[in-house]
């Protein structure tokens, strides 16, 4: 009889029980890892509830957009005014001529150092480069997402109240604050506009507005209302600039239209966007309608108060205005803020710098 050989069973039972231990190690620091890892996500989660949540302080800002020739006379006004707000909640941006700078030679106030534009344009009274002016600074502000409201301001503008006066007032409303009315006037509106501007939408007002973020970027992004304004939208020939400019073949049959008196207004009607604005400007202005000898002159500028002109009656009386009538549409603008009654005008021009510190000294401005 032969002998059965038992070895390779033997050795297949070993390895059997190896393999065995080796799942069961494995198995075992599976379930360490997961334990360990539940632990930790519990310790973190636990962690995670107990801070304090991060908040972002930052408040929605007003950028100051201020259109000047070179440096700003009324700086040391504003420098006041400024210094009333602690919590960042303003941005300030200057386009003045090409090349000029704000710096400690031409400004006294550190607020507006370095604070002009760097891509500014040479501006002309009465032509549609002020539009562009005013599209350069919406392109730069625009570029601070907490930059929530744009003011246009001139060289020559003070403001009537505090800083947190104006905030609330401007930021109560998700509206933008534009002056604008129908334009009835034979000559404003040129007919080759037409269709790309028909004339039920033509509008006028004040250039001095508050645009809300979107309507910046309508602003901004607007291709079509603007190349008809360059084209069609020009001031009247004065004898003047007849040196500069051809003389017109009939000075009788142009059309005497100021850009910066209609783009805004006329551009908001084309989007179909008034119902989105508060139709008034926040900005006084008085026009002269009795200097010029020559009728056709007659409101073109506005008047500039000099220091025998600036009383503490003036600014109480332009404070006290609370309602603006528009005659073109038999319009009467009652002024509202948050829900009630309100002044109407938060600011005012056009002020010679020794009218400003009159003022100051007579202490009818309280603006800090």
């Amino acid at each position: 009889m032969k002998r059965r050989s038992f070895l390779p069973q033997h050795r297949s039972g070993r390895w059997r029980i190896k393999l065995l231990l080796m799942v069961l190690l494995l198995f075992s620091c599976f379930c360490l890892l997961m334990l360990n890892h539940y632990s930790f996500s519990r310790v973190f989660e636990h962690s995670a509830a107990e801070a304090p949540p991060v908040v972002d302080t930052q408040k929605p800002k007003i950028a100051f957009l201020f259109i000047a020739r070179n440096r700003l006379p009324l700086e040391f006004v504003w420098d006041a005014f400024f210094q009333g707000e602690k919590e960042g909640k303003f941005s300030i941006f200057v386009h003045s001529r090409p090349g000029f700078i704000l710096n400690e030679a031409t400004t006294r106030s550190a607020y507006f150092y370095n604070r002009q534009v760097n891509n500014s344009i040479q501006v002309e009274w009465g032509e549609a480069s002020m539009i562009e002016a005013e599209r350069i600074l919406l392109r730069n502000a625009i570029k601070d997402s907490f930059n929530e409201r744009f003011l246009f301001l001139s060289d020559s503008c003070i403001p009537l109240y505090n800083f947190s006066y104006i905030y609330k007032y401007i930021m109560s409303t998700t509206t933008s604050f534009i002056d604008s009315f129908a334009d009835t006037k034979e000559g404003r509106y040129n007919p080759r506009m037409n269709p790309v501007i028909p004339v039920y939408n033509w509008r006028k007002g004040s250039q001095w507005v508050v645009l809300t973020r979107k309507h910046a970027q309508v602003m901004i992004n607007d291709d079509a209302v603007l190349p008809e304004f360059e084209r069609h939208c020009r001031r009247k020939s004065l004898p003047e600039f007849w040196r500069d400019h051809p003389f017109p073949a009939d000075p009788s049959k142009e059309h005497n239209c100021i850009p910066d008196e209609h783009y805004v207004q006329t551009l908001i009607a084309q989007k179909g966007l008034e119902g989105e604005i508060t139709r008034r400007a926040l900005t006084h202005t008085l026009w002269d309608l009795s200097s010029s000898k020559d009728r056709q002159r007659r409101g073109w500028h506005p008047v500039t108060y000099k220091l025998s002109d600036a009383t503490p009656k003036l600014i109480n009386d332009i404070k006290g205005i609370d309602n603006i009538y528009y005659e073109t549409e038999y319009r009467r603008e009652w002024c509202r803020s948050q829900g009630m009654p309100s002044k109407c005008f938060l600011f005012a021009r056009k002020f010679t710098r020794a009218a400003v510190m009159g003022l100051l000294n007579s202490s009818v401005l309280i603006i800090n």
